[in-house]
């Protein structure tokens, strides 16, 4: 990266012209000799230097504050940070280092095995945002995307990632050195996605991940476990659950979950078991936050036969309407319906829903 050592004086905001007008009659100067449209931002007074890394790109504001350790301790010095947010990827095609805030969108790109990438800058708009992609080839991927990361978190004082996705087959045998590097470095992720591909994985660097790193909002998993005793702990108080392939979630585990939102598909529970959870349900003695289910398909008949058989419900006619939560907090209008109640007067309507090209029963609280 080059980093930039002075920026055009016509990019300015009028505020800024002004503080430079106020003590700096020497830029001023500059300013009139259109010859030299340029000048050290350093130069300035700290209120004409924000109003100038107000107009800069993530990656200028980066690149600036690699220029010398002063430059970097100006830069940690802004106070409009938090509108950016940081997303984190890591797959073996790509690592990428995403700065979300206003229109812009800046994405850093490890690419492991594309050396002609190297230092490219591609910009994109769509739908009203730029992207803009900067390149970067690695011999040693993992450690460079690491101390960039680790760079960018100091530079922007987040202490969260707002959205964390990794493919664990991409680099096997160090899931649990990027697992280690999130827990020194971040207190918690809001949004996490954790899948496989074709590959092989060691469910066990999943089950470090779910037991030292700090889930605050959502996790979604596509991981391929078949193992019952798998033992990670499922993060509480989540607003979503998403867990594909979810045979490893049975009976108690599926009690311990804490989330209002939640999906599970292929799991293994039994009619037996869903009776029993029900039961808990109206009772208050579990899931008092759960505002959506939805789990394996069957017609609703044979669910109302078999798991319904002994709990007190309601069949809701076909040609009644009713607009229901499902899930990340969207709503869907559904035709009928059977109904059971909560102790304390919540509803809870069972219903076929579609989604994906796939069909679900799906639980919705209101």
């Amino acid at each position: 990266m080059n980093p930039l050592m002075q920026l055009p004086i016509l990019r300015l905001p009028f505020r800024a012209m002004e503080e430079v007008s106020k003590g700096m009659r020497s830029i001023i100067k500059m300013i009139s000799n259109r010859r030299n449209n340029k000048f050290p931002i350093l130069r300035l007074p700290f209120l004409a230097i924000e109003e100038i890394f107000k107009t800069m790109h993530p990656n200028e504001i980066i690149n600036f504050s690699m220029i010398s350790k002063r430059a970097k301790a100006v830069a940690k010095l802004m106070s409009f940070y938090s509108k950016y947010s940081i997303h984190l990827s890591v797959d073996k095609l790509m690592l990428d280092i995403e700065l979300h805030g206003t229109k812009n969108v800046v994405s850093y790109i490890m690419k492991p095995s594309d050396e002609a990438k190297d230092g490219k800058i591609w910009e994109k708009e769509k739908n009203g945002y730029i992207k803009r992609e900067v390149y970067n080839y690695s011999k040693d991927p993992i450690e460079e995307w690491k101390q960039l990361c680790k760079f960018v978190l100091e530079i922007f004082k987040k202490q969260t990632i707002d959205v964390f996705s990794i493919n664990m087959g991409s680099f096997v045998d160090q899931n649990d050195s990027i697992i280690d590097f999130l827990k020194t470095n971040v207190q918690s992720v809001n949004d996490c996605k954790i899948y496989q591909l074709d590959e092989e994985i060691n469910v066990e660097n999943f089950a470090y991940f779910l037991n030292n790193i700090t889930i605050d909002n959502e996790l979604a998993s596509w991981l391929h476990i078949e193992n019952y005793y798998f033992d990670g702990k499922i993060p509480k108080n989540l607003n979503e659950l998403y867990i594909h392939n979810s045979r490893w979630v049975g009976y108690e585990r599926l009690l311990e979950i804490d989330s209002k939102r939640v999906v599970l598909t292929s799991n293994q529970i039994t009619n037996e078991e869903w009776n029993l959870f029900l039961k808990k349900w109206i009772a208050k003695e579990t899931h008092l936050n759960l505002e959506y289910l939805q789990f394996n398909y069957r017609e609703i008949e044979e669910f109302r036969a078999l798991v319904l058989h002994d709990i007190p419900h309601e069949v809701v006619d076909e040609a009644v309407k009713r607009v229901l939560k499902i899930y990340r907090d969207e709503k869907r209008e559904v035709n009928g319906g059977i109904d059971i109640r909560r102790t304390d007067g919540k509803t809870a309507t069972f219903f076929a829903h579609h989604a994906y090209e796939m069909q679900f029963l799906a639980m919705s609280v209101q």
